[in-house]
């Protein structure tokens, strides 16, 4: 777990770790300089749950949420064989969520990465819909330009997590924007197994103090395309495909071959060639024509 100044909402997390089914489970916390209750919050936690192996890391801040997360993953301090849950601290985890998760992943060989659907909920806790659905399965020609894991509901089995370890100084150093993005590369660079759970373990709490928050909705579809305009989603490819050819030989040859294919496509513009020649691709139609038109208009 990743947090900062997450009080207000901190402490409705923690129980749900706590009424989880799968009882056998530690916490590493990485706190990216509170300013507010946070760490209170955790020290009450800790002291009604004495018999849990519970650690927290009070880092400098200035921070960002992806660093934060990278840096727990860097870190590997985590038990030996151990499955890694990402969480967010402001979130609520239904209880089977756990359980279910390792029923995926248990006796399968790794690297496998889980993430599931959530139920979107208010400040308040009152349930609003549930998350969108992507209707193509993972693949790293997708991971390259879209993101369709939530992080907050992210799992990853013992190889998964020994690889995303190695991986994360490289993403740290090229200061990539999003831990869940950049998993999804990694982990389907390295070919490994995506589950994709469409039954929700995660009641994703909306709020003005969001990241991210869900993105769904005219208004987001808007930010996006504010975000192509302004060149941020080229800033952040700029990063992901720096830090990707960082990675040694975590990625397959052809993955690793792409990934500088397509770094050299962006280098010498759309006259090259199209986004569909590349093998590049996103979740919908809609998401293709308009990461075609971003690059037509240099902002890709």
């Amino acid at each position: 777990m990743a947090t900062y100044n997450g009080a207000p909402y901190l402490r409705a997390q923690l129980m749900s770790f706590a009424a989880q089914r799968h009882a056998n489970w530690s916490l590493r916390i990485r706190d990216d300089g509170s300013r507010d209750e946070t760490l209170e919050v955790i020290d009450t936690f800790c002291r009604e749950h004495p018999e849990r192996d519970i650690t927290v890391t009070a880092a400098a801040p200035g921070g960002s949420s992806a660093a934060n997360f990278l840096n727990l993953l860097a870190a590997g301090d985590w038990p030996e064989g151990a499955y890694l849950a990402l969480s967010d601290q402001d979130d609520i985890w239904m209880a089977h969520r756990l359980k279910r998760a390792l029923s995926f992943l248990a006796g399968q060989e790794g690297p496998q990465i889980y993430a599931s659907r959530t139920i979107l909920m208010d400040e308040t806790g009152r349930s609003l819909r549930l998350s969108r659905r992507h209707p193509r399965a993972p693949a790293f020609e997708n991971a390259l330009v879209q993101n369709i894991l939530a992080g907050n509901t992210i799992i990853l089995d013992p190889a998964a997590a020994e690889l995303a370890r190695r991986t994360a100084p490289a993403a740290l150093a090229h200061r990539v924007p999003h831990h869940d993005w950049w998993l999804y590369q990694v982990m389907t660079g390295a070919g490994g197994r995506v589950v994709l759970d469409q039954r929700p373990g995660v009641y994703y709490r909306q709020h003005q103090g969001n990241v991210l928050g869900a993105n769904q909705g005219v208004s987001k579809g808007l930010t996006r395309f504010a975000m192509l305009w302004r060149q941020e989603y080229s800033a952040w490819i700029d990063a992901n495909l720096a830090a990707l050819q960082a990675t040694g030989d975590a990625l397959l040859p052809e993955n690793a071959a792409l990934v500088r294919r397509f770094a050299r496509w962006r280098q010498g513009g759309a006259h090259r060639g199209t986004l569909r020649d590349m093998g590049v691709w996103r979740q919908t139609a809609q998401g293709d024509r308009l990461l075609a038109l971003s690059a037509r208009l240099g902002r890709l």
